[in-house]
């Protein structure tokens, strides 16, 4: 028996075993503690200690797996493993806060807050951009300054989504004014319930607040919640966005059933797998027999099927610990996907999509879709981030010129002022 068909047999033991049915908090605490939410980690940090062939090997029997909730009227299947608020396997890769923490924190961090993230028990948030460090996030001047065992932040971050419910933060902060701009960072998981940290929420065009804008006055974080070396944070951050965007690029398991009333307009919820919830949608309102709506479909089934394979090439060298710039290339596809959707919702309701959600729920849910692509558009690094990513790294085209790379940050804020 090879190695990978070994780990096989042992992930179907243990689903025999431990059966996806009953309290979900319960069954994933099991799943946790056994290693087979991250089995590409160390056995010592929930993990099996497999190498990467041997984690991509289960993954389909982990994902073929359904959660039974016992507590419905007929047991019926309710919930995929992957999703719908279950992390579920496949942690080692899209659980963005704790594969970043399991990478790079301290045994004495991971010991604190691993297993409280991998069972979503911790709520998190980014504290990445500023308003004069976007799309070039080596720019950020929000500072961290040494006291004793602690460092003292001071600052202003936007577009952060989740900062009015998070307990922690991943902050990236200015340590050295006189190294380069991506040498002179730090990356720190800053507790968020503190004095010295304001949240202001900001309206979307959606209606919803998911984004925030934070202010950071003399707030603290102890120098033990420093993750990787002093200046050194930008390898952190480049390796957490690897692990965001192999998340947002990911398309995850959605029942083919849910259809578009389950979602409110107004709902935090993010857009549903295209090719499954418009096929529906065009049998409810009898556009199967379009031409173009059926074509415009399978457009949408072939990106799908191609970024599910793309994600598994970028699964398979981040289980090995390293970043790659495959990541990218889900990011934007699923960008891509989610607008041609939104578009393809509106053509598939007709005149009835220019109609307001009080006229017509379908038009506005379809509206929602619409503007909530642009969400995917910009979090974890813009289209345009990535299309330059995709064209440097993947493509091997000229870098982009960068004048100001090797000098000191002092001298940069200094010909800004």
């Amino acid at each position: 028996m090879t190695a990978n068909n070994a780990a096989v047999a042992e992930a179907q033991s243990w689903l025999l075993a431990h059966p996806p049915q009953g309290n979900k908090k319960v069954w994933l605490e099991s799943l946790v503690d056994s290693g087979w939410a991250a089995p590409s980690w160390p056995v010592e940090w929930y993990g099996r200690g497999l190498s990467s062939d041997e984690a991509r090997a289960t993954d389909a029997i982990f994902r073929s797996a359904e959660f039974t909730d016992e507590s419905t009227e007929e047991g019926n299947s309710a919930d995929s493993v992957f999703g719908r608020g279950l992390q579920g396997w496949g942690q080692d890769v899209v659980n963005l806060w704790a594969a970043t923490i399991a990478s790079h924190a301290s045994d004495e961090l991971k010991a604190q807050v691993l297993r409280g993230l991998m069972l979503g028990e911790i709520a998190m948030c980014l504290l990445y951009s500023e308003p004069g460090a976007g799309s070039d996030l080596a720019s950020v001047r929000t500072s961290a300054v040494r006291d004793g065992d602690e460092w003292i932040i001071n600052g202003q971050k936007v577009w952060t989504s989740g900062g009015r419910h998070a307990d922690y933060a991943f902050l990236i902060a200015r340590t050295d004014l006189d190294q380069p701009k991506h040498r002179g960072l730090s990356f720190f998981l800053i507790p968020m319930k503190q004095e010295g940290i304001e949240v202001r929420p900001l309206r979307q065009a959606t209606g919803d607040s998911r984004f925030n804008e934070v202010f950071l006055t003399d707030a603290r974080v102890p120098h033990a919640n420093m993750l990787g070396e002093l200046n050194a944070g930008w390898w952190v951050l480049t390796s957490a966005l690897a692990y965001e965007r192999a998340a947002m690029g990911a398309t995850q398991n959605r029942d083919a059933s849910q259809g578009q009333q389950e979602r409110s307009p107004s709902s935090e919820a993010s857009a549903p797998i295209p090719d499954l919830s418009l096929q529906q949608l065009a049998r409810e309102r009898g556009r199967t027999a379009d031409m173009r709506v059926r074509q415009q479909l399978m457009v949408l089934h072939s990106w799908r099927v191609l970024n599910e394979w793309n994600n598994r090439r970028a699964k398979a060298a981040i289980e090995q610990g390293t970043t790659t710039p495959v990541v990218s290339l889900g990011k934007l596809a699923m960008s891509r996907m989610l607008h041609y959707a939104g578009r393809l919702q509106a053509e598939i309701l007709g005149a009835e999509a220019t109609l307001g959600v009080a006229s017509s729920a379908d038009a506005g849910d379809a509206t929602y879709s619409m503007l909530n692509a642009y969400f995917t558009s910009i979090g974890g690094g813009t289209d345009q981030i990535q299309r330059n990513i995709i064209g440097e790294r993947i493509l091997g085209l000229p870098k982009e010129p960068e004048l100001d790379k090797a000098l000191p940050f002092r001298e940069i804020i200094n010909a800004r002022s």
